[in-house]
């Protein structure tokens, strides 16, 4: 009687294991037609193959997802921002602390400096990059309030979880 094992829910099945279980397989189901050994050697290494390149496309294609998930977020971002009506960029009084892991996001402390004579609100959009400047993620984050000469601050948060070092940084600011 087979004995079924189940592995934990969102589990990865790395592609080296599947080409395996392919070879294996195979390699049973030939030996029982009669095949000879360099057939079912063959037949065995082309299912490898194939399970790889299956593998490689569909690794290709969640990365294709995500970089136009993330030019998506870049670019809403910057459609909000420019549709503020009588905003002034305001960049160079925002600023964003160490970029630190809450549970299984990064986030980052945003400041922003109100050098207006009047109560204003700040629209910050944060980048979170790796170590060598590749954004892996783009939020906005609003820091509403801010009385005249007074600072006040907001939590920005990635949407998803981030590998490795991580940086944040302001990208744009509007001030309204």
């Amino acid at each position: 009687m087979p004995v079924h094992r189940t592995r934990p829910s969102g589990a990865a099945v790395p592609a080296t294991a599947c080409a395996a279980a392919l070879v294996a397989l195979t390699l049973l189901t030939g030996c029982s037609d009669g095949d000879s050994p360099s057939g079912v050697a063959s037949r065995a290494a082309s299912a490898a193959e194939s399970a790889r390149d299956r593998a490689t496309a569909a690794a290709s294609s969640l990365a294709s997802r995500a970089t136009e998930g993330l030019a998506s977020a870049t670019a809403e971002a910057g459609r909000r921002l420019d549709g503020i009506k009588g905003g002034t960029e305001a960049a160079d009084d925002v600023k964003v602390g160490g970029a630190e892991t809450d549970g299984d996001r990064t986030t980052t402390e945003v400041t922003a400096t109100n050098t207006d004579s009047t109560t204003r609100s700040f629209s910050v959009q944060v980048d979170f990059t790796d170590q060598d400047g590749t954004r892996l993620d783009t939020v906005l984050v609003t820091v509403s309030d801010v009385p005249a000469g007074a600072s006040g601050t907001a939590t920005a948060r990635s949407g998803h979880r981030l590998p490795g070092e991580v940086k944040a940084e302001v990208a744009r600011a509007v001030r309204y």
